[in-house]
């Protein structure tokens, strides 16, 4: 596969009738962030841009980035997002008590990860097995006692699961379905694996809070679908199985949880289903209005956003950023913030000492705060402001002011916490 290609047909539905929503521009791979010693290097950029299909509704990515230059060095691990690590602990007891999978059941999870899931299910007594396609994260799983494969899940990996080991349980992806680009041979291989009374259980970002909550962080070259109800519900009894369950969660801006079976299998389709895909149609997403407000707010953000910035750095003010992810990356190039910040400051330790992807923009542990003393901070990782805010609370308490984007762009100092 080349490093790049654009892709002319809906991955769901295969209809070519894409309409650009909204272009970002090109884009490094957004979590490669360099070393100093790499940080003169050019690293290649890809059109980053959001399109919607006029036939089914999903919303998605036309520009694919081959998976081996995102996933084989990959950084992310699930432990870093704040509160996820504990929400995948209750999700495996959650899940577990819903499906009511037979004792010795086989529970395989897409996109493993390190294992965060997969720990909380197998505490529960039940045979795990990961499949990450980073090696370095599967290394560290299997390290820690949850046995993973070093690979991408598709009709010939389920295969030789059911080959090595016996079909699953229950099956599940959670915050990668929307990164797979042949979601037909994914389902192919759902299909192949999956017991004759088991489920396969996603949890995705949901096209719907995406759109009405502004997260334009969550746009990026990883993600390439951005589900909604209405779409899906076709997609799967196309691949003969069927949405039988879906939940909002409050996860990565808003996501949704959903259960999948066999086609006819024994659970009934809840009311949860239809309840969605009637409120998708009631706000309009089966047209194109939603996704034009959405332009026109991002559009809104960027120009309130720069104007506030440049008039700081105009009066001789230091402005720095926080946050160093992947959704950081997408902020950084769409809102031109090479030049208007000093820094970047984050949590991670990972990311410390390193520098931005493409705009190598350096990044520093936030404890650096209090030695540099910026005079205001872009809250980039806006879905975490009260968080950070409350970690630095000595930085604000000592005249410093953070800087909200989203949902409205404003000043927040000391007088208003």
């Amino acid at each position: 596969m080349k490093d790049f290609y654009t892709r002319t047909d809906c991955r769901l539905c295969r209809s070519e009738s894409l309409e650009t929503v909204l272009e970002i521009g090109s884009t490094p791979v957004g979590d490669d962030f360099v070393t100093a010693e790499n940080s003169i290097r050019h690293q290649p950029t890809f059109p980053l841009e959001l399109s919607v299909c006029r036939n089914c509704g999903l919303l998605q990515l036309p520009g694919v980035i081959n998976p081996e230059l995102i996933y084989s060095d990959y950084l992310y691990e699930t432990s870093a997002s704040l509160g996820l690590e504990e929400h995948f602990i209750n999700y495996a007891k959650r899940m577990v008590d819903k499906v009511q999978p037979k004792a010795d059941a086989l529970v395989v999870d897409i996109g493993s990860n390190v294992g965060c899931l997969l720990h909380g299910v197998k505490s529960l007594g039940y045979s795990v097995l990961g499949i990450e396609p980073a090696s370095a994260l599967a290394k560290k799983a299997t390290d820690s006692g949850v046995e993973t494969w070093p690979m991408f899940f598709n009709r010939e990996t389920a295969c030789m699961i059911k080959r090595e080991k016996e079909p699953a349980g229950i099956i599940t992806a959670n915050n990668v379905f929307a990164n797979i680009d042949d979601l037909t041979d994914m389902m192919e291989g759902i299909a192949e694996l999956l017991d004759h009374d088991g489920v396969f259980v996603f949890e995705t970002g949901y096209m719907l809070d995406t759109v009405q909550n502004t997260v334009i962080d969550n746009v990026y070259h990883e993600h390439l679908c951005y589900f909604s109800v209405l779409p899906l519900i076709p997609f799967f009894y196309s691949h003969g199985l069927e949405l039988v369950d879906v939940e909002r969660i409050p996860t990565k801006g808003g996501s949704i949880r959903g259960m999948v079976q066999r086609k006819g299998g024994p659970r009934v389709v809840a009311e949860s289903v239809t309840g969605l895909a009637n409120l998708e149609r009631e706000l309009g997403f089966e047209g194109m209005a939603p996704f034009s407000n959405f332009v026109k707010r991002v559009e809104e953000m960027k120009r309130e956003l720069l104007a506030l910035i440049d008039d700081l750095r105009a009066q001789g003010k230091t402005v720095a950023g926080y946050g160093a992810s992947v959704g950081v990356t997408t902020m950084l190039y769409y809102l031109d913030l090479k030049d208007r910040l000093d820094c970047l400051y984050d949590d991670n330790p990972v990311k410390f000492g390193t520098f931005s992807p493409g705009l190598h923009i350096p990044v520093h542990d936030s404890s650096k705060i209090y030695e540099h003393r910026p005079d205001y901070i872009l809250n980039i990782a806006w879905r975490y402001a009260n968080p950070i805010m409350n970690r630095h609370e000595a930085y604000l308490e000592n005249g410093g002011q953070f800087i909200s984007m989203l949902p409205v762009v404003s000043i927040i100092n000391r007088e208003d916490r």
